[in-house]
């Protein structure tokens, strides 16, 4: 049975330092894999002045738990790491991580790619990208869709 570690937060995170607690407790609980994303904000354009990273408080820890619970129904895993940042973010900055921890490899990495395609379709974020042109909302991608559909 696995054990989510479910974060929103607003301040950085250090990647390697997530990581580093999380291992422990992947081997504590008899994993032989750890699989980790972790998400950068990125300045596709260029000009990005920041991102800015809202949600609901409460609306979206539970939703990110679901993600994190159906998972579990489908691979036999350890414990799960989902921490996703909000508010302003600047080009290069970590704005999530998903860490799973299994068995074996196959349910620890097929978890973690499922986690992300819900998180990039599924999760109650909204992202606003604010340039030297101006503040557009960031639309939801098709290919996003397309890759959520494969888990049904």
């Amino acid at each position: 049975m696995s054990v989510a570690d479910i974060r929103v937060q607003s301040a950085a995170f250090d990647p390697g330092a997530e990581l580093s607690a999380f291992m422990p407790l992947a081997a504590r609980a008899g994993c032989g894999a750890v699989v980790s994303f972790t998400g950068l904000v990125r300045d596709l354009a260029g000009g990005l002045s920041s991102m800015e990273i809202e949600h609901y408080p409460g609306m979206t820890e539970k939703a990110l738990a679901g993600i994190a619970a159906e998972a579990a129904t489908r691979w036999d895993l350890g414990p799960v790491l989902v921490l996703h940042r909000y508010g302003p973010l600047g080009a290069e900055e970590p704005i999530m991580m998903v860490a799973t921890a299994a068995r074996h490899r196959r349910a620890a990495f097929e978890s973690a790619d499922f986690l992300m395609d819900y998180l990039k379709s599924r999760a109650p974020f909204w992202k606003k990208e604010s340039t030297d042109a101006g503040a557009t909302w960031v639309a939801a991608k098709d290919e996003d869709e397309d890759a959520l559909s494969r888990w049904r």
